[in-house]
């Protein structure tokens, strides 16, 4: 059956919601239960500690044991952290569990459902898989801010309502999800005894354009949900906790927007091993950490909503440019073990706004986003290099 790539891509599409659902909350939770600059932070980035052991089961054991088994069960306990977060309205032990155990579901569902919808896309064009999964992921990021900070503002049970429409989401996909086909029907006889690291990812092309540009994906449009509401925008008005929804959500939606760039430079640039569309993405990165610098020097909202745009659009490209080289790459049976490894290495720049807030003290945050800016151009430089070595020695021929 045509389509069926939907139910995964829904799924996923859900989880993204979960994960970000929290975005504008957290300004919520900071009033209401009066949490310090420490403890709101934590709280964030609590859910970076699941998503380890959650990016892990999610490639290897779906590679061993299926995808619609491991899809289906995570979907399942998406529910029970949502349900664990709303409990974080009477203390902050409910928030820090409900993050945790998402950053495990959003791990496990993105490595499986990844792999999966690029499996059920058989019959589309090359990267086909990889726009699907792109587009699932970051839809769902956007649509969470979106959808929760206005709920947050002026619905009522602002502790409450913006996670139901994620129990509704969520519960879609469960009851949709049994039918898709599982695609890789022959699991039983597989054991989970690869080694940790793919062979695939000893490849060239992963280790010139993947490993440097995968931790500025998440580096980058992170700063749009952490630093620019804290630091950039100045006075919201009536706006309050949904303003960093909207910010949210804008940043994603120009990501949704720049993918399409990002997979045509990819496919004219293939003969190069991937280098031009990752160098456009980091150079876009590069810019947004500027304007943020910007931003947070002369705070404002359209200071603010520019540094977000430009930072989302980073991402999108960077993330597409990752998914479609890791579709390439992968040999037959390390699809989801790739895809977990790319994720991992994309999720390490959650620790960005982290490293500017150590740093910031210091430098003041206009300083510290200059650094970052000159971060991501000298990761720019370090691709250009690389793929030219690489051309200059010939083409590399994915063999897998």
């Amino acid at each position: 059956m045509r389509g069926q790539w939907r139910w995964p891509a829904l799924a996923m599409f859900a989880a993204g919601y979960g994960a970000n659902q929290f975005v504008p909350l957290l300004a919520f939770y900071r009033r209401t239960l009066a949490l310090s600059d420490a403890d709101a932070t934590a709280v964030f980035g609590v859910y970076a500690l699941g998503l380890i052991p959650g990016l892990i089961l999610g490639g290897r054991v779906s590679d061993a044991r299926g995808r619609r088994p491991v899809v289906l069960a995570f979907t399942v306990l998406s529910l029970l952290a949502t349900a664990v977060l709303i409990t974080g309205q009477w203390g902050v032990t409910g928030l820090y569990a409900g993050r945790l155990l998402t950053g495990v579901v959003s791990g496990t569902v993105f490595t499986a459902g990844t792999a999966w919808v690029k499996e059920l896309s058989g019959e589309g064009a090359s990267g086909t898989g990889a726009r699907r999964a792109a587009l699932a992921l970051t839809a769902g990021f956007g649509v969470g801010p979106l959808v929760a900070g206005p709920l947050a503002q002026w619905g009522p049970a602002p502790q409450v309502l913006p996670y139901v429409v994620h129990l509704v989401l969520a519960g879609t996909a469960l009851v949709m999800l049994p039918r898709a086909r599982e695609t890789l029907p022959q699991v039983g006889a597989r054991a989970s005894r690869t080694p940790f690291l793919p062979a695939s990812v000893s490849s060239a092309r992963f280790l010139r354009v993947v490993v440097p540009m995968a931790p500025w994906v998440f580096g980058s449009v992170t700063l749009a949900f952490t630093t620019l509401p804290a630091h950039a925008t100045g006075p919201t008005g009536v706006l309050g906790v949904a303003f960093p929804g909207l910010l949210a959500a804008g940043a994603l939606a120009a990501g949704l927007i720049a993918q399409p760039l990002g997979r045509r430079l990819h496919q004219a640039g293939a003969s190069r091993g991937g280098t031009t569309a990752a160098m456009t993405g980091l150079g876009i990165v590069a810019a947004g950490c500027v304007a943020a610098a910007l931003a947070t020097a002369f705070p404002g909202v359209p200071a603010a909503s520019v540094a977000a745009l430009l930072l989302g659009a980073g991402y999108g490209i960077c993330l597409i440019v990752g998914l479609r080289e890791t579709e390439d790459i992968a040999a037959a049976g390390e699809l989801g073990a790739v895809i977990a490894l790319f994720y991992s290495l994309a999720y390490s720049g959650l620790a960005v706004p982290y490293v500017l807030a150590l740093l910031a003290p210091h430098t003041g945050y206009p300083a510290a986003l200059l650094f970052t800016a000159a971060a991501a151009t000298l990761t720019l430089a370090a691709i250009f290099l690389a793929g030219r070595a690489g051309y200059r020695a010939g083409p590399e021929t994915n063999t897998t």
